[in-house]
């Protein structure tokens, strides 16, 4: 497995020519990005979600090119606080086309996936997101072995199955 930067994380993003798959696992992330707007969330203040637009607009594009943006949050429930509020700003992003599911972890107890959250590119190239206990992401990997392909491919797939979208999800 390679590690990649940011940047090649970024083309990645915008480079796939017919699907990107991405699985969370977490109850809980720490991104840099994010960190400031849950801080408000949690002070009780408003929050316009402009911060989104540059992946909205990304995700918009890829959807009107007829690629697809899926994404399945596995969670704990009752929800933690962070996906209360990851789920209170997901609509922008399904608005502009991304496939936002929602599952239970008890839901997928049977499922084998990954030890780490992934995105899935084309079903060819897989990136592994890895995080500390924080949840703050660490470090990036990539991998073609057919093996984690098939892994990635067939535990989303399952999981996906399973999940519930995101306008009929109801956070608890």
């Amino acid at each position: 497995m390679a590690t990649i930067d940011d940047d090649r994380f970024d083309e990645l993003l915008s480079t796939f020519t017919r699907r990107s798959v991405h699985l969370e696992t977490r109850d809980a992330y720490g991104t840099a990005t994010e960190l400031p707007y849950l801080a408000r969330w949690e002070a009780g203040e408003p929050d316009d979600l402009s911060w989104l637009d540059g992946w909205c607009a990304t995700v918009r594009a890829h959807v009107a090119a007829g690629r697809a943006v899926q994404r399945v949050r596995v969670v704990s429930e009752p929800l933690s606080d962070y996906q209360r509020w990851s789920h209170g700003i997901a609509g922008p992003m399904v608005d502009a086309g991304e496939d936002i599911r929602w599952v239970a972890r008890r839901a997928v107890s049977s499922i084998a996936f990954p030890g780490n959250d992934f995105y899935l590119f084309d079903d060819r190239l897989v990136v592994f997101l890895h995080y500390a206990g924080s949840g703050l992401g660490t470090a990036k990997t990539t991998s073609t072995d057919p093996a984690d392909i098939e892994l990635c491919r067939s535990a989303f797939d399952a999981v996906r199955a399973l999940a519930t979208p995101h306008a009929r999800y109801r956070a608890g």
